[in-house]
């Protein structure tokens, strides 16, 4: 069983710029979700082997609250680490250019990383994760619950590049 956790609200989730790889902490508000969203998990009764999460701090720090209060180890996963959309980190989550960018699942962003890329790494990752078949949180980011989707349920390409979910929300996979 996998858990999926999109982190806490960023500085730059307010000012709606695409963080991607650039390191953009928690506000005050993102800290406080993932409270709220670790003791969600404790009231669900969600049981957990481990907790992995994106070496970014906005992840880090929001795994870091889910482990203390819900007494579930955590560790660092390299794999987790957001995508690196290039040209377009910092630039408005919504601009037409970067949209139409995401719909081209070759396209590296001048710098960046392709869908193709980040597949990769987060479909060895979850291949590994089911191979041992234990219960896992992952802590990580938006571009990661969108490939993690597109493992476990078919999508359309269209579909794909528009899907996302709210920070600190809580996404169940079953293998």
């Amino acid at each position: 069983m996998i858990y999926f956790v999109r982190h806490g609200e960023t500085v730059w989730n307010v000012e709606n710029k695409i963080c991607g790889a650039t390191d953009s902490p928690l506000t005050e508000l993102g800290h406080q979700q993932a409270i709220d969203t670790a003791e969600k998990i404790r009231e669900m009764g969600i049981k957990a082997d481990l907790i992995l999460y994106s070496p970014l701090s906005r992840a880090a720090d929001t795994a870091a609250h889910i482990s203390e209060i819900c007494g579930v180890p955590k560790r660092e996963e390299a794999r987790l680490f957001e995508q690196n959309f290039g040209k377009y980190e910092s630039t408005p989550r919504n601009g037409e250019e970067f949209l139409e960018a995401k719909k081209q699942f070759l396209n590296r962003y001048e710098g960046g990383e392709s869908m193709f890329q980040l597949a990769q790494r987060i479909y060895n990752l979850l291949d590994e994760l089911k191979a041992d078949g234990k219960d896992y949180i992952l802590v990580a980011h938006n571009g990661i619950a969108r490939v993690v989707q597109s493992y476990f349920y078919e999508m359309t390409n269209e579909e794909y590049a528009s899907f996302g979910i709210r920070n600190c929300e809580i996404r169940e996979y079953r293998f």
